[in-house]
């Protein structure tokens, strides 16, 4: 029977090593004679796996002291109204830039709360392309910029931070980085704040972590609910209330994984490879097509479709039928979607480009 290689865009496939860990521990973690599931987020017990958390995050990325780290419910969607929540800081406008259907939702939401100055667009292209920041038209007067560096949906990835420097401290960056988080080096000193969602490439669904530079807290829109406030949470070392433990604890498991690949600088290179052997299949024939601007594809989740789009179903049942799952196109734009994140193995992409090949072979 073939290996499964589960490509759905999120929740994704996990680390086989971390899910075999988690189930030698589910009945009894380290000797304590409970499941983490079980265990009061006050317990001794479940403060070491925090603790452990928080200091692997901050060891791989680099984090600084100056930033909090948080570990909150609600996923990254919550986080597009605790944004303008907590960082409009008393102004009116913000800035926004437009890459695709995440950046859209995260500026509906932010224009309930404040003006949305909405700096760069891509929309003109169906969202192909990142626009060059030479072309875009900042305020000065904004209270931050938000950007999303990977638009899950239409395939597109910033492979470079904008550069906010001339506005100087009082206007951060913020980014939505859920589906890029932990796949390569990140200097989170360029950022204000960043948040993500965990269940790409950090855990399973349930876990957000928002990281935010400590002078930022403290200052939220009147009305601002207790629990949208990252000071609250800040203050209480992110259990103000009871957090996601269970999707905290898959979570460091999976930091501990990363480690032992070599790091953030390792699940780069892997991931470029990764990618290039799908990129170089899609541009090898016509027979698929991938609607995105070279420069601005994305190493995490593949677009592409069908030269003839009435062997779309035929494709995905017999990808399924090769162990070659969660292929189909997010229903907004259609086609097909590999999304390849950390945990994806090279394997995967190879069987699945082999797949593709002849396919493209016996149907041209």
């Amino acid at each position: 029977m073939n290996p499964i290689y589960n490509f759905s865009a999120g929740p994704a496939v996990l680390p086989a090593e971390v899910l075999q860990q988690a189930r030698d521990e589910m009945l009894d973690w380290h000797g304590s004679g409970m499941s983490v599931m079980e265990m009061s987020h006050r317990g001794k017990e479940f403060i070491s796996i925090a603790a452990e958390l928080e200091a692997d995050l901050r060891e791989l990325i680099g984090i600084p002291g100056s930033y909090k780290v948080l570990f909150l419910s609600g996923g990254a969607s919550s986080q597009f109204a605790m944004v303008p929540m907590n960082l409009l800081r008393g102004r009116e406008k913000a800035g926004y830039v437009n890459t695709g259907e995440w950046s859209k939702k995260a500026i509906r939401e932010a224009g309930r709360y404040g003006t949305v100055d909405v700096v760069a667009s891509s929309e003109d292209a169906k969202f192909t392309y990142i626009p060059p920041q030479d072309a875009w038209r900042i305020d000065p007067e904004i209270a931050y910029l938000h950007y999303t560096p990977n638009e899950t949906i239409g395939g597109v990835e910033f492979h470079w931070i904008p550069d906010v420097s001339h506005l100087g401290r009082n206007v951060p960056l913020v980014a939505d980085i859920s589906s890029t988080f932990l796949s390569r080096p990140l200097d989170i000193t360029r950022f204000g704040l960043i948040y993500a969602g965990a269940q790409k490439n950090f855990g399973p669904a349930g876990l957000t972590v928002v990281v935010v530079r400590e002078d930022l807290l403290g200052t939220t829109l009147p009305g601002t609910p207790t629990m949208f406030d990252y000071a609250v949470h800040a203050g209480n070392d992110s259990m103000y209330n009871t957090p996601p433990t269970y999707p905290m604890y898959i979570a460091g498991l999976v930091l501990a994984w990363i480690k032992r690949q070599g790091g953030l600088a390792a699940m780069e290179r892997i991931n470029i490879a990764k990618a290039k052997l799908l990129y170089d299949l899609l541009d090898s024939t016509d027979f698929y097509q991938c609607p995105v601007a070279s420069p601005d594809r994305s190493r995490m989740n593949v677009p592409f479709t069908l030269k003839n789009p009435g062997l779309d179903e035929l494709f995905l049942a017999q990808a399924k039928s090769e162990g070659l799952i969660q292929l189909k196109g997010h229903r907004s734009v259609g086609g097909m979607r590999a999304s390849i994140y950390n945990a994806m193995p090279l394997a995967g992409v190879a069987a699945l480009t082999t797949f593709m090949r002849e396919f493209a072979d016996r149907h041209a």
